[in-house]
């Protein structure tokens, strides 16, 4: 069974009528630094039942905290005045592959055409964006491993987390899908707008070259 949440409760602003639940996905929100997340996603992440999770987004939604749109449930500003007192803890992560992108690559189109989409085991989770870059989400359909891909530049680079599942193998092959599937795009410049032009990856412990 996926253990929904881990923090200890803490009384959110009298202002808001959330509960000590909402709290905890709140956290984890915040955890993962969120902006872009799916009803499926975080129902993966949370292991909570379809119900409950629906009633919370309406209530969260409802104080203006997220909002719905095409794409999936946005974070707003709102979040930053809760104040959350005693954040999620954050599970460690698995360097799995690391690479560079093309340099002439247009990586928002990049971005763009991996936003949303599934990959062998893979469900979208959703996506986090600050300064430095920009960082896509996936889980595994069970919920027991997480897998980003975070883009800084030309930097690509595919990490896991382990959260209930500690299979690394199941991990390695979900990562190389993913990798497979940016290669694809970096080549597909009729279909994406991106410049075609090859793309090397290398794991941990060898280099590897597409032909």
């Amino acid at each position: 069974m996926i253990p929904v949440l881990n923090v200890n409760w803490q009384s959110l602003p009298a202002e808001y009528s959330l509960s000590e639940r909402d709290a905890d996905v709140l956290a984890l929100i915040e955890t993962e630094d969120l902006a872009l997340f799916t009803f499926d996603g975080l129902k993966r992440r949370t292991g909570l039942h379809p119900e409950t999770l629906s009633r919370m987004l309406t209530r969260l939604e409802q104080e203006g905290i997220v909002k719905k749109g095409p794409e999936g449930y946005r974070v707003t500003p709102k979040i930053t005045k809760l104040k959350l007192n005693q954040p999620r803890k954050e599970e460690p992560t698995t360097p799995l592959i690391q690479t560079f992108l093309p340099s002439d690559l247009m990586t928002q189109q990049l971005i763009v055409a991996l936003k949303g989409k599934w990959f062998g085991v893979l469900r979208w989770l959703g996506m986090s964006e600050n300064n430095q870059g920009v960082t896509l989400k996936w889980i595994t359909e069970d919920g027991g491993i997480q897998i980003a891909a975070n883009i800084q530049g030309t930097a690509l680079n595919i990490e896991a987390k382990f959260l209930t599942n500690h299979n690394l193998n199941l991990a390695l092959k979900a990562s190389y899908q993913l990798m497979s599937n940016i290669g694809k795009l970096c080549q597909s410049s009729h279909a994406t707008g991106i410049v075609a032009r090859n793309v090397g990856y290398y794991g941990n412990s060898a280099y590897l070259m597409p032909a």
